[in-house]
């Protein structure tokens, strides 16, 4: 089988809105901020939870459901041409196969899609009770590529989705469409774990590294936590002990010589005290950074910091406190281009038993939020912003300070300083800098880098 599908089947039901039809977006900061919802719809139990999770959702966000189920009439079509050898020979005679056949292709042709329209009509009458726009869609072809299809359609921004479909395996976690699906999906994608259990119960906890992914999800989290009433624990894990592994097993394979030529001593203390000191302020800043979040929204949440394998010491946390739902980015920051799901997403996808939300909306915090928990100033580079005109200073550090944050420094020196002038004032950086030496300048340093700094 090519794998293709013939193409949608899209239906009109009772009291229903055509895919399409736009909902108005809430606000940030206002509720979910998803405006339509797909969900995969196969009768399993897990998708039957998947569907009670998307209505509720749906219900919270104002959004409009799309419930979608993909058969394979072609594939069953060719299995059961190659499986006519293995037929009785009774079967095998020209009549009896004729009608076998004519008996098949009635139930791939007409069958197949009355069982869709029967599982989606289901979802439709959860809709109907709940009063959400729903439209129900069938497709043809190989379930994973349907479905990721239709999620990257550009008419949805969530994806519902059981880990398993009716193939379920007792002590299984994670089916192979799902994570097929999961890997090619560009939307926020929930996967239903554990089909017993509700989401709106709580609590909820959220896995940060520092990436606008991760701070995606952790808005996405907070909503839902202030909608349902439950606790949001925030983490962050950091892992000390791969250097240490690292610097070690260098030092059996270096040579003398090559050890006195890299400085492996000196290096290997200097790698010491910035890990120790380093790592764990890096990933302390951004809990500090979340709460900070969440108290701009009048929200308390829980913040640890945990050392180790990160998929490992969330994995470990998520155990412990037993959370209805795990929120991570899909992606981590040190993701490059063109990969599909980040190390630490993928196996906590398959190994926690809660259901996990994989975060794809994008979020950054306010520079002076981030500045606060992670830059500092030298005393020479502040001594050279105490010179810049009480007007324009707060301008001018601001857009230092986004400088600052996109080469990824933490320690803001008064060379710094003159790079961000030269960049953000070009024609003046001269001038600037001379007006920033200067206790009676006009300013125009730090009006040029604000100005600058806003376009």
């Amino acid at each position: 089988m090519d794998g293709s599908h013939s193409g949608y089947r899209s239906h009109e039901a009772h009291g229903t809105m055509r895919a399409g039809t736009e909902i108005p977006r809430v606000e940030p900061g206002r509720g979910l901020c998803y405006r339509s919802i797909l969900m995969a719809v196969d009768c399993s139990d897990h998708s039957n939870r998947g569907v009670g999770e998307a209505v509720a959702l749906a219900g919270l966000a104002g959004a409009k459901l799309t419930g979608i189920h993909v058969y394979a009439a072609r594939l069953h079509d060719l299995r059961f041409r190659q499986m006519e050898g293995g037929l009785p020979e009774r079967y095998r005679q020209q009549e009896a196969l004729e009608q076998q056949r004519d008996i098949h292709n009635e139930l791939i042709t007409h069958g197949l899609t009355l069982i869709a329209d029967s599982y989606l009509e289901d979802a439709a009458r959860a809709c109907r009770e709940a009063a959400i726009p729903f439209a129900p869609l069938t497709a043809e072809g190989r379930n994973y590529r349907a479905l990721a299809d239709e999620a990257n359609s550009g008419r949805h921004d969530l994806l519902v989705i059981g880990a398993q479909g009716l193939g379920a395996v007792p002590g299984g976690m994670l089916g192979t469409v799902c994570e097929r699906v999961v890997r090619r999906a560009a939307i926020d994608t929930l996967v239903i774990k554990d089909p017993r259990r509700g989401l709106a119960g709580g609590p909820v906890v959220v896995a940060i590294d520092g990436s606008e992914q991760a701070y995606g999800g952790l808005m996405t989290a907070l909503d839902l936590a202030r909608s349902w009433g439950v606790r949001l624990h925030v983490v962050a894990a950091y892992d000390p002990y791969f250097h240490y592994v690292a610097f070690n097993r260098i030092s059996r394979v270096l040579s003398e010589e090559a050890s006195r030529v890299f400085r492996f001593k000196e290096q290997e203390r200097l790698h010491e005290e910035i890990i120790d000191a380093g790592l764990a302020r890096i990933y302390q800043a951004q809990l500090t950074v979340a709460q900070s979040i969440a108290a701009e929204r009048n929200m308390t949440i829980e913040t640890r910091l945990l050392d180790g394998k990160p998929h490992a010491a969330i994995q470990k946390y998520v155990r412990a406190v037993d959370p209805s739902l795990l929120v991570i980015g899909r992606l981590g920051i040190h993701a490059d281009a063109g990969l599909d799901i980040g190390g630490n997403a993928e196996r906590l996808l398959r190994e926690v038993e809660c259901a996990v939300l994989l975060s794809q909306r994008s979020h950054r915090p306010r520079t002076d939020a981030i500045a606060a928990a992670t830059t500092t100033w030298t005393v020479e580079a502040e001594r050279r912003m105490a010179r810049v005109p009480e007007i324009a200073r707060k301008m001018a550090r601001m857009a230092i300070l986004q400088y600052a944050r996109e080469r990824g420094h933490t320690v803001i020196t008064e060379s710094v300083i003159d790079e961000a002038t030269a960049l953000l004032c070009p024609g003046h950086a001269r001038a600037a800098g001379a007006a920033a030496d200067s206790a009676g300048g006009t300013g125009s340093h730090g009006k040029e880098a604000g100005t600058d700094h806003r376009r």
